[in-house]
């Protein structure tokens, strides 16, 4: 019996490109997975908040099911996806309609009859004459009559719903009981850089770790969590869409967003890797935080020059991890690079948060967590008017702006429009003959005297209002 504070979880599980992540987007109501008629897209474990009429519930879209047992990347992804099924309370068994029940899905079928969690036996693809052949033969399977379904056109669900209320039910479940519980999932919503956002304490801080590929990003979600709770390996590019944990570090909400490998853009060949590279920036820009992680060994390349700059760009709060730290031999001259790299082709956030670790031992990660609360903490401060003006008046005494054309330039009165990242609007005469090296003085002194270092600040130049000043 599920406690009266539990939330409902399905998984929804089957072999390799049976639509499992298609019915996954279609319950969410946003297109959260990769979807791609190549096999074996989803890799790792996603959560999402589904609903089906009234039906409110957590939902898993697993990794393609495969009947292996080693330590291969098959055999990792069939441990994820097993305990997916030991964490739910009922499984949505996909098989394809189209070509009809095979030896992997009977194979998976023997899995679940093992397990002790209700499962709905689902028919996907079962669209058209073609489609309802192949459903009729469920009966194979062994798991009762198969619930024929369109993940893509959205058929069916009616009859999935009131298959998925009787399951429950059936095994003294109320489905209704978390009805009003929880919020929307906001992982979807658009983001608008010219509307401030008021931190709510009782909203997750999303924070999301980039890189790229192979140096470490998953292994590092694992250990930061305690749990593997993501595929990880030898192998290059093992995620391939971005995947969100939710997970409380010292009584504060954390939802962790584990990327695919950036890629130069030249190397990304295929249509996967320009659907994974979009999901990743949809991820830096719905996060707060973004952990760039770097090979410590390989050293910081261009790429990650770029990346960076990409997480700027979106205004987001950025912190640079070395992971690796415990492979390489000459830490003082590695990290002095490190900064000295940062500081002249990353003028824009001085002051950038380092931190080293090793997510292969866990050394360093304790320092990961108490440096993004701080990013964050800079990332959403707000400065007075008043002081803020004191502060103009000391700035433009001390290096005054520059003449042009024999007439100076008076920058006037300061205000910030907004945080997140600071954003500031200076009224002056003339704002479009200021010079772009003075702009860059006046962000250098705010991030300075007022505790900004290694946050983006805007500075955006207004006329005066007086149209005599300066005349």
């Amino acid at each position: 019996m599920v406690s009266e504070h539990h939330k409902l979880r399905f998984a929804i599980v089957g072999r390799p490109n049976v639509g499992k992540s298609t019915l996954f987007n279609r319950l969410v109501g946003k297109k959260l997975a990769l979807v791609d008629d190549t096999p074996g897209v989803t890799r790792d474990r996603r959560e999402g908040e589904g609903r089906l009429a009234s039906l409110q519930f957590s939902v898993f879209d697993t990794a393609g099911f495969e009947d292996v047992v080693d330590d291969s990347m098959e055999g990792r992804m069939r441990r994820q996806t097993e305990r997916a099924i030991t964490d739910s309370d009922l499984v949505l068994f996909l098989f394809d309609a189209r070509a009809g029940v095979t030896p992997l899905d009977l194979a998976f079928a023997r899995l679940l009859r093992k397990s002790d969690v209700p499962v709905v036996l689902c028919a996907n693809k079962a669209e058209g004459k073609e489609g309802q052949i192949g459903a009729a033969g469920a009966w194979e399977i062994g798991l009762g009559d198969a619930v024929l379904l369109s993940a893509e056109h959205g058929e069916g669900m009616l009859d999935l719903y009131e298959t998925i209320v009787d399951r429950l039910e059936a095994r003294g479940i109320d489905p209704f009981a978390h009805e009003d519980e929880g919020a929307e999932d906001d992982a979807g919503e658009a983001f608008d850089p010219d509307v401030e956002v008021i931190e709510d304490p009782l909203k997750p801080l999303r924070v999301a770790v980039v890189g790229r590929p192979n140096v470490g990003k998953s292994s590092l979600v694992n250990r930061i969590l305690g749990e593997d709770r993501l595929i990880t390996g030898p192998e290059a590019g093992l995620t391939r869409d971005s995947i969100s944990v939710v997970w409380t570090w010292q009584g504060r909400e954390i939802k962790l967003f584990d990327t695919a490998g950036l890629r130069k853009k030249a190397r990304v060949e295929t249509k996967l890797e320009k659907l994974s590279a979009g999901d990743t920036i949809r991820a830096v820009k719905f996060a707060e935080v973004v952990i760039l992680l770097i090979d410590a060994v390989q050293g910081i390349e261009r790429q990650d020059l770029v990346i960076a700059d990409r997480v700027i760009y979106e205004g987001r709060a950025l912190i640079v991890a070395l992971n690796k730290w415990d492979a390489v031999e000459d830490h003082n001259k590695t990290l002095v690079d490190l900064k000295e790299k940062l500081e002249i082709h990353l003028p824009q956030v001085r002051g950038l948060p380092v931190v080293t670790l090793s997510a292969r031992t866990g050394r360093g990660v304790d320092k990961l967590m108490p440096a993004v609360l701080t990013a964050y903490a800079k990332w959403n401060r707000r400065v007075p008017t008043a002081k803020l003006n004191r502060w103009l008046a000391e700035a433009t005494e001390r290096h005054p702006a520059p003449a042009v054309g024999g007439r100076r330039l008076r920058p006037r009165y300061m205000t910030q429009v907004k945080a997140r990242p600071p954003t500031f609007a200076l009224f002056m005469n003339r704002p479009g003959e200021l010079p772009e090296s003075y702009i860059r003085y006046l962000v250098n002194g705010l991030r300075d005297v007022f505790d900004m270092e290694g946050s983006p600040v805007r500075v955006m130049l207004r006329k005066n209002e007086n149209p005599y000043d300066d005349e």
